[in-house]
């Protein structure tokens, strides 16, 4: 299993993540992407010779960062981390893959502690970024996303997920939490950037569209089926489900939602 981190100015906060996923005997790859930082970032990813840090300026957005460390990932899993975690332990490491390690699910999304009260509520964050995967869904629209706003990324792969009917497993991570932008840069520009961050996210996905993937997805946790989407009995049967080659999955070509206009509404968004 690979592992990718994406980090923007996270200099005082990437030595617990790497502490946690270098050695770890699940992943055979660490990669950084170090999103155009101007503190220190790229300096502390450099103590951890194992890891491969992709580093490139000026700042272009989370969203391009996933892009690039997607095309050099090499596990056939991909586990995604934010960079900014706090109380990260090698525990959550194992409880995030097992379910697709174990083949219990075919994506697994994290329920941090600190996660909006109306997610732990659902029992879902569709915009957790800390998941695991198959790399090989990701790969085949790397390009796309490059092109996606800077904060699509964690809903345009919810949609991946929904039109391949894909299994979910979510994960409660009750120790650990993310860091709010307000404290990273203050009350008023982090502010601003959270602001910023949904009015990008909302360029991708319509006001619709966020409560049809929030059903959608917990529809595929449970089991049931999507709307729109083949159940778990037909999946066999549609050629979005991905088929094993050997001991990889494969997924076809052309069968993400950038690949055809006609799957966004009327202003380009889901």
């Amino acid at each position: 299993m690979s592992c990718l981190v994406c980090a923007f100015n996270e200099a005082s906060r990437i030595d617990q993540i790497l502490n946690a996923v270098t050695g770890h005997p699940l992943i055979s790859q660490v990669i950084v992407v170090d999103d155009g930082s101007t503190d220190a970032t790229a300096e502390r990813v450099g103590a951890y010779p194992d890891v491969t840090l992709i580093s490139y300026a000026p700042n272009r957005g989370k969203t391009y960062a996933l892009a690039r460390g997607i095309a050099a990932a090499r596990g056939e899993h991909l586990m995604l981390l934010d960079a900014d975690l706090a109380g990260l332990s090698a525990a959550d490491i194992d409880a995030l893959a097992e379910p697709v390690l174990t083949g219990r699910a075919d994506v697994s999304l994290s329920l941090r502690r600190n996660s909006l009260a109306v997610y732990r509520m659902m029992g879902l964050d569709f915009i957790s970024g800390e998941r695991v995967m198959p790399t090989a869904l990701l790969r085949t629209v790397a390009l796309a996303m490059e092109a996606l706003p800077r904060w699509g990324g964690e809903v345009f792969i919810n949609q991946l997920i929904i039109d391949h009917a894909l299994r979910v497993s979510v994960v409660d991570w009750p120790g650990v939490r993310n860091t709010p932008k307000t404290r990273k840069v203050g009350p008023w520009q982090g502010t601003l950037e959270e602001i910023n961050m949904v009015g990008s996210a909302l360029k991708v996905l319509s006001p619709l569209g966020v409560v049809r993937q929030n059903i959608a997805l917990l529809k595929l946790a449970t089991g049931a089926p999507a709307a729109g989407v083949p159940g778990p009995s037909a999946a066999s049967k549609s050629p979005l489900i991905p088929t094993k080659v050997g001991t990889h999955t494969d997924f076809p070509e052309g069968s993400g939602p950038l690949e055809g206009r006609a799957r966004f509404g009327p202003q380009g968004r889901f």
